[in-house]
């Protein structure tokens, strides 16, 4: 079992920046791929970004050249910079791990709105 824990979301002005970080349970040296969905109420969940343990990293067209993912295998963490953040990115954004056996995991998700 891999719990994954999220913070960092909140309310942001248009053209703010906010850093998600999803802290994982165990080493993510064990872990393939951990990313970034987000989900608005009504409308099905949508892959923002994801990182693979080769180092390869995957984005949304709406999110590309705004949004960085990043893991630091030291602590277990995967993050999101987002910056230039606009009311379209308001959702709830879900950390996803994907391990070598094809097991899923989901955090809880974290609330980010985008609002003046």
């Amino acid at each position: 079992q891999v719990q994954l824990v999220e913070s960092g979301g909140g309310l942001v002005q248009p053209g703010g920046s906010l850093r998600l970080s999803c802290v994982a349970s165990v080493s993510i040296f064990n872990i393939n791929t951990m990313g970034w969905y987000r989900q608005v109420q009504g409308k099905q969940r949508e892959l923002v970004a994801f990182t693979a343990s080769s180092g390869r990293t995957t984005y949304a067209d709406a999110v590309k050249g705004r949004f960085t993912i990043s893991r630091d295998n030291a602590k277990n963490t995967v993050y999101l910079q987002m910056n230039t953040l606009k009311p379209d990115d308001t959702a709830v954004y879900y950390c996803y791990a994907g391990t070598y056996s094809a097991a899923q995991y989901w955090g809880q998700g974290t609330q980010v709105t985008v609002s003046s």
